[in-house]
């Protein structure tokens, strides 16, 4: 049986397709669906279905799409209650794509109508396992994402149900079964998924924390719920556009790439809400950029901090991005939801520059600079990595505030001291940077290379030890 997984790294997300005998079936598509549709069309296939494996908290699923483009008929777990015509289907119920046969099976836990699809080939015999957020490859998806929308389903209840499905439904498979994912190590929808995107059921069997044979289900509810952070402020606004729907993507896509020359573009955004996003390198940002603009670089998990630092999916955007890149930074906001980008500045920020508009700059130390400051001055240094990678190490006396806290900790940035900025990278201390420059803050500086560069120099470091959470 041939099974093609479709993999999208900004978000760590899986798709997949399978087709036989003319038929073809897409498992949790993205929002721009084009390739799903070429790619049947390259097979001489008819998309027959769209199965969703539950509600997604953390993109927006392409199913209304290849819907509305193919006339699939859209496939949901029990319990599903979507505001537009899709099957609900039955716990053990069946279905035929070509020769092969898809058996649904409910596995309540990550949210209530949870589903996995037992894939089962054309001599009947039982291929793969496409488990959505029920079951990752080192981990198992986190139950406490459906209470932010429905309050009474309790991260405890729903961890429960995920322990039982995880036992009834999944673990008495047989071990030879591949479990294909919806998302791998990166996502926010699990703690601590591996880099592998495939695995045997067996080896899941022995290596998987949530799936000791020996485990009670107390057992089982405490680790799951031990380390788990709160989840991006636009996962539940992504699951109410899941459920009710959304506009088309050819709609998003068209208003966003609407071209906006600097006069213009200044016009609009100070006739507008809109919030400036610059989506270039960070390197390039910090030589010179549009006052008050933020910047979340296209080179890197650009979907999900967007998600994370932009609190609402209906905020108006204009976009400054390196000339070509427009097209590419318009369908990353789609996938999480963020339809109204207004448009792009012509030109990129060049064009700004040579209009002769007003710019800013951030200061940024190599880490030999950084070394002679620190050692001479000793600044406060502001770490907004995640806690485990603080935990794990940081140079001595640093403040930790990860990022995706940096809105609800603005009090904690002095306004009369200078202050170094720092991640692993330069990436996420840059994000920090532009939201603190656009709320008022300008004595700072941030580390070029970040933790990686600081670990060539003689900062003292706290003692290494190995993270044991990657939320």
């Amino acid at each position: 049986m041939r099974v093609q997984q479709i993999y999208t790294g900004c978000l760590a997300h899986a798709a997949y397709y399978i087709e036989s005998n003319g038929e073809a079936a897409i498992f949790d598509p993205l929002r721009e669906v084009q390739p799903y549709i070429d790619r049947a069309e390259q097979d001489g296939a008819t998309i027959k279905y769209v199965f969703e494996t539950h509600f997604h908290a953390d993109f927006v699923s392409g199913h209304l799409n290849l819907k509305d483009k193919t006339g699939a008929t859209i496939v949901f777990g029990p319990t599903a209650k979507p505001d537009y015509e899709a099957v609900i289907g039955e716990d053990g119920q069946e279905f035929k794509v070509g020769k092969y046969t898809v058996r649904l099976l409910h596995t309540p836990g990550h949210t209530m109508e949870s589903s996995t699809y037992l894939l089962i080939d054309e001599n009947g015999k039982e291929h793969g396992i496409i488990t959505g957020d029920t079951l990752f490859i080192g981990d198992v998806g986190r139950p406490d994402l459906a209470q932010h929308v429905i309050s009474e389903l309790t991260e405890e209840k729903l961890a429960g149900h995920l322990y039982d499905s995880l036992r009834n439904k999944i673990m008495p498979l047989a071990d030879d079964l591949i479990v294909y994912p919806n998302h791998g190590a990166g996502s926010a929808c699990g703690k601590k998924m591996s880099t592998e995107t495939t695995d045997t059921l067996g080896h899941q069997k022995k290596t998987n924390y949530a799936l000791r044979a020996d485990m009670t289900k107390k057992e089982f509810i405490n680790e799951l719920l031990d380390g788990l952070t709160s989840p991006p402020a636009y996962f539940p606004q992504n699951v109410l556009m899941n459920i009710r729907g959304y506009d088309s993507v050819d709609e998003v896509m068209a208003r966003g790439m609407t071209p906006l020359k600097a006069d213009i573009f200044e016009a609009v955004a100070e006739g507008t809400h809109a919030l400036i996003l610059d989506t270039r390198d960070a390197e390039d940002f910090a030589k010179g950029f549009i006052p008050n603009s933020v910047n979340i670089g296209l080179n890197g998990s650009f979907a999900q901090w967007v998600g994370e630092m932009i609190p609402d999916v209906k905020q108006e955007i204009l976009l400054v991005c390196e000339p070509g890149a427009e097209t590419e930074a318009v369908t990353r906001l789609s996938r999480v939801g963020y339809d109204f980008a207004l448009g792009f500045l012509v030109g990129g920020f060049e064009s700004w520059k040579n209009a002769g508009k007003e710019i800013d700059k951030v200061v940024r130390l190599s880490n030999s600079e950084f070394e002679k400051v620190y050692a001479d001055v000793k600044p406060l240094l502001i770490d907004v990595r995640k806690k485990s990678e603080f935990d794990a190490q940081h140079v001595i006396g640093a403040l930790n505030i990860p990022l995706n806290t940096l809105n609800k900790r603005l009090d904690a940035f002095p306004t009369e001291r200078t202050f170094v900025l720092q991640c692993v990278s330069g990436y996420r201390s840059m994000i920090a940077a532009s939201i603190l420059k656009q709320r008022g803050w300008n004595s700072m500086a941030d580390v070029i290379g970040g933790m990686n560069a600081i670990r060539e120099t003689k900062v003292p470091l706290s003692e290494y030890i190995e993270p044991t959470s990657l939320l």
